[in-house]
């Protein structure tokens, strides 16, 4: 799961008399957005380790089987092309009394954009050959998409508040004269999931901020609020 906290602030202009400058009269708004989105893609790693009596032996074997996992992987509905990475490899001496052997591992990451299959991808890798696997660690794949909807959902909670304020004090709101944004994707931690389907998807959660107003110079009415 992961949590996306989003800030946008913005100064709007309020139109104001022929003897008052617009940019004297304004109000000043802020809305925050916090969205738990669904974890559209999972990460799976899949390792392949052996042992043999000689080095070269010992690294022949394991490209052989870690080739037979990329093959089953990359014919798994959901991965597509980029989705698998080959690791390091890695080879060591084992002590085995008077006759040493030699372990061999290598090992893949693959992306896979069907969560919910997360299992049935694991089954298919190990049935291939992989000794070793490693997740699933569920995510979302398109941060900034998600990042670019909440943002404009907390712009347009700004934008209602500083209408409404504007109302209120009798005014109009003109063109927004700055906006700030500020927010990130936070990850959060994720509860025992009770299925395999509520790995891959979260709930929706939103929250509101405060609305201050800033009072104009050219009026002696108390605004609504204050910061």
């Amino acid at each position: 799961m992961s949590r996306l906290l989003v800030l946008a602030a913005i100064a709007a202009a309020l139109l104001a008399p022929a003897s008052a400058s617009a940019l004297d009269r304004t109000v000043s708004v802020q809305a925050t957005v916090e969205r738990e989105v669904a974890n559209d893609t999972a990460e799976i790693g899949f390792s392949v380790s052996k042992e043999r009596h000689g080095r070269e032996a010992a690294l022949r074997i394991v490209a052989i089987r870690l080739s037979a996992v990329i093959a089953a992987v990359k014919a798994f509905p959901g991965v597509g092309p980029g989705d698998v990475t080959t690791g390091a490899i890695s080879v060591r001496r084992v002590e085995r009394g008077k006759n040493p052997v030699y372990r061999a591992s290598e090992g893949v990451t693959v992306i896979l954009h069907r969560p919910e299959a997360a299992g049935e991808l694991v089954s298919a890798g190990v049935a291939a050959g992989a000794t070793g696997t490693r997740g699933p660690n569920f995510f979302v794949g398109d941060r900034e998409a998600a990042y670019d909807a909440a943002l404009v959902e907390a712009m347009t909670r700004a934008k209602a508040k500083a209408a409404a304020l504007a109302s209120a004090a009798g005014a109009s709101l003109g063109p927004a004269i700055t906006i700030t944004e500020s927010g990130d994707v936070v990850p959060v931690p994720m509860r025992a999931p009770k299925s395999a389907s509520d790995c891959a998807t979260t709930r929706i959660k939103k929250r509101g901020a405060k609305a201050p107003a800033q009072r104009s110079p050219h009026r002696r009415s108390k605004p609504a609020t204050r910061r």
